[in-house]
């Protein structure tokens, strides 16, 4: 159902790229969104707090203007509309996010090279969490292929703007499984504590990003499973936090030895480098990794 609301546009602070959003969620597996029309942004998920399956379309009508058609119960449009604003980092005044360039021209190269490219989030912390579980020391296309597996098994699917998408499964629903083909018995058992903490709000995103990073980062890492890497990935990539530095991410790691041509740089130096990347330190670590992935496919 297509919900008409008055509000349904955002406005947008800074620099941003619908379109660019759209092809990173489509290329990004974890996601499997398929793209059905060009500049357009499909997404469905479990509202966060109420965990009732919605979906919405977004499009971008100028540079300072985004719509969002909303699909979904009527009384939870206006909470559409936020949780969508967080996932393409449109709750964020990107206006300073240009200055970093002045900084650091590294960060200016990669402005340039992904303009109007801002971080793509998970729909929640929860889901965020979710994928740190199941994606722990296995291929990614292993990771991918339980994530399919449990959205299409125990999700529900969602009519968005006449295409059927799938959203992931509610915690209440996650919390009451007791086994998933090619999932360890360890994995299932973290998955249903993550979404029991789910349930109790301890993953709420508005609670995790008022908290100071390292304080929301240490309570994160109290859930069965979830360490530092995984701690980081939901703080940035599930609640959307600007200005933190992933430090257990040794993947971002080697992209800026390489960038800055520091092939010995420890983890302290990086985070000396980042610096003048506060207060996006977020962002600008996002684009060094869309940089990077791109480089990758590239040489392959």
């Amino acid at each position: 159902m297509t919900i008409p609301m008055l509000g349904s546009e955002i406005t947008v602070q800074g620099e941003f790229d619908l379109a660019a959003a759209a092809r990173f969620l489509t290329g990004f597996a974890p996601a499997g969104q398929p793209e059905v029309e060009a500049g357009a942004l499909r997404v469905a998920f479990p509202l966060e707090g109420e965990w009732t399956p919605v979906g919405a379309v977004l499009r971008q009508r100028s540079p300072g203007e985004v719509s969002v058609e909303v699909h979904g119960p009527p009384s939870s449009a206006e909470a559409v509309v936020t949780q969508v604003r967080r996932m393409c980092s449109l709750d964020i005044d990107g206006t300073g996010f240009r200055e970093v360039a002045g900084r650091d021209p590294v960060v200016s190269l990669l402005q340039g090279l992904h303009p109007g490219l801002r971080p793509v989030l998970f729909a929640s912390p929860y889901e965020a969490a979710c994928w740190a579980v199941l994606s722990h020391r296995i291929w990614m296309t292993q990771a991918v292929r339980l994530r399919r597996r449990l959205a299409e098994r125990h999700g529900t699917e969602v009519e968005v703007g006449g295409n059927v998408l799938t959203s992931f499964p509610a915690p209440a629903v996650l919390a009451k499984l007791e086994y998933l083909p090619g999932l360890s018995g360890a994995k299932m058992q973290r998955l249903r504590a993550i979404a029991e903490a789910a349930a109790d709000g301890l993953l709420d995103a508005a609670s995790l990003r008022a908290m100071p990073a390292e304080e929301a980062l240490k309570q994160l890492q109290v859930l069965p499973g979830v360490g530092k890497f995984s701690a980081e990935l939901i703080l940035i990539r599930g609640a959307g936090h600007p200005d933190v530095f992933p430090r257990a991410e040794t993947r971002l790691h080697e992209i800026m030895r390489e960038a800055y041509h520091l092939p010995d740089a420890g983890v302290e130096e990086l985070a000396e480098i980042a610096e003048a990347w506060a207060p996006f330190r977020s962002w600008a670590s996002f684009l060094f990794r869309v940089e990077g992935e791109a480089r990758m496919r590239e040489s392959r």
